[in-house]
């Protein structure tokens, strides 16, 4: 299991007050998706944020990198949520290396830290599995929506 061994982050016990955070969702795989989304906001709502964050939808996860970009711009962490289950065609390895690198580069380029929660899954049972609905056995939205805003707080103190 990919999640075991990960870091217990505590939003509740964050000084987040001001903190600006946005999400970026894609839009393919709506169960999926709608998980994503459910985890991130639930993970806002735990550090204090769920009533100031800004959400985005943005067609696949190709297109996560430039909305991330734009949005690292005026807020203090962005969270990438996205899915991505591989197919018989290149078009998985493509899709997948373009949002990594992609997201990979705004957080760089940027010094915004930018959640990574785009799912790359040979199938969509292992999609599920990850995203944070009722029968999976992780929440990849409220993970990655953490470690943003994990990380802004911590920047904030440097």
């Amino acid at each position: 299991m990919s999640g075991a061994g990960a870091a217990e982050t505590h939003l509740t016990e964050l000084k987040t007050e001001g903190l600006k955070v946005a999400v970026v969702a894609a839009s393919w795989h709506d169960r999926v998706m709608n998980g994503l989304l459910g985890g991130a906001e639930r993970a806002l709502q735990d550090a204090g944020l769920h009533q100031s964050a800004t959400i985005v939808r943005v067609p696949g996860s190709f297109e996560l990198p430039v909305a991330a970009a734009r949005l690292a711009a005026s807020h203090d962490a962005v969270v990438a949520l996205g899915v991505v289950i591989r197919g018989g065609t290149p078009h998985f390895d493509y899709v997948c290396e373009a949002a990594t690198q992609g997201l990979t580069q705004v957080s760089v380029t940027t010094g915004t830290p930018v959640g990574f929660g785009v799912l790359t899954c040979d199938d969509e049972q292992q999609a599920l599995d990850r995203a944070g609905i009722e029968e999976s056995s992780e929440d990849k939205g409220y993970e990655a929506t953490a470690a943003a805003v994990h990380t802004a707080v911590t920047l904030s103190q440097l």
